[in-house]
């Protein structure tokens, strides 16, 4: 028979034993767990990384810093934060929100608490506009409730039929609760190239007055941005109550890339690869890219979009 004493005493090492394991530090020490409340991105590390790997979009790392920051810090927000990312392809609207999961999750697009949607993905057909509704807004509800926390990413809205985002408005509005759970700390992300021909002539007019691409503030362009893309058809956001009732909270504009900012891509690109940098073969590259407008050939018309298969053709060099 078991002396009591070595009974208890198996019994207290194991119940200490259960505690320990089951601590929340040891436990999200090695299965992610939703983050706590207050506890958000570090906004020195998220501002350098921006600084470090995203080029000439001085505008779309200030509003996205400001907003995703102040909302985080934010412990009562009265609405998710929603941001709109707009500009041609290849301009880092992608790779914002990459970094930006990263550093909300660190696990980043592999994070169980980071959806990424995309239109000719998962909403490919437009007869079934009824159930996509249900099964988004059913996907929502499950993930927030499991982390409130979460970030939703929806790509390609530019190739989302008209009036399916609307299903999702319950959850954007300035709702304590729907059906008993709070949206309130989850952050949406739209990415779209709707828009980008409004942005790229505003950039273009700026560099034609003489006037430096720096200079152009978010209030030049938001409005005319958040217009544009509700009077059109092709943007996903075509007459939808999410500009109608304001809860859209940024329209962030990406500017078109010059021919330097190309260069600090293809530089970028070594360096990740693990190359020395030769300004050579970033000049080869970056002259490779088709420029516009046709006469003064001032910006990428694909940005960076190409520059890691045109540098693969440089490799041996």
């Amino acid at each position: 028979a078991l002396e009591p004493l070595s009974v208890g005493l198996a019994i207290g090492v194991a119940s200490a034993l259960t505690g320990y394991l089951s601590h929340p530090r040891f436990y999200c020490s090695y299965v992610e767990c939703c983050p706590s409340a207050g506890h958000g991105p570090n906004a020195t590390a998220l501002k350098a990384q921006l600084d470090a790997k995203l080029f000439g979009q001085h505008l779309a790392k200030d509003v996205v810093l400001k907003a995703v920051m102040g909302f985080r810090n934010n412990l009562s927000p009265k609405k998710p934060l929603t941001l709109s990312l707009h500009g041609w392809a290849g301009t880092g609207k992608n790779f914002l929100s990459q970094i930006l999961a990263e550093h909300i999750h660190p696990a980043g697009l592999r994070s169980k608490f980071v959806h990424l949607f995309l239109a000719t993905l998962h909403f490919p057909h437009n007869e079934r506009i009824k159930l996509y509704k249900e099964q988004l807004q059913n996907w929502i509800r499950g993930n927030v409730s499991a982390c409130p926390q979460s970030v939703f990413i929806f790509d390609e809205m530019d190739k989302m039929h008209p009036g399916l985002i609307d299903a999702i408005k319950p959850f954007l509005d300035y709702y304590e609760q729907v059906d008993g759970v709070s949206y309130r700390k989850a952050i949406f992300i739209f990415l779209s190239n709707a828009g980008g021909d409004l942005i790229n002539k505003a950039a273009l007019d700026f560099w034609t007055s003489g006037k430096r691409r720096e200079e152009i503030k978010l209030k030049d362009l938001e409005l005319m941005l958040s217009v544009g893309v509700f009077n059109n058809k092709n943007s996903g956001l075509w007459h939808s109550s999410l500009i109608d009732r304001n809860l859209i909270d940024y329209f962030v504009p990406f500017l078109p890339l010059e021919h330097k900012h190309v260069k600090m891509c293809v530089r970028a690109e070594m360096t990740a690869r693990g190359y020395a940098v030769d300004e050579k073969v970033v000049q080869a590259v970056a002259d490779e890219m088709t420029y516009f407008p046709k006469e003064q050939k001032i910006y990428s018309d694909k940005g960076c979009k190409t520059v890691q298969a045109k540098l693969d053709i440089h490799e041996d060099i």
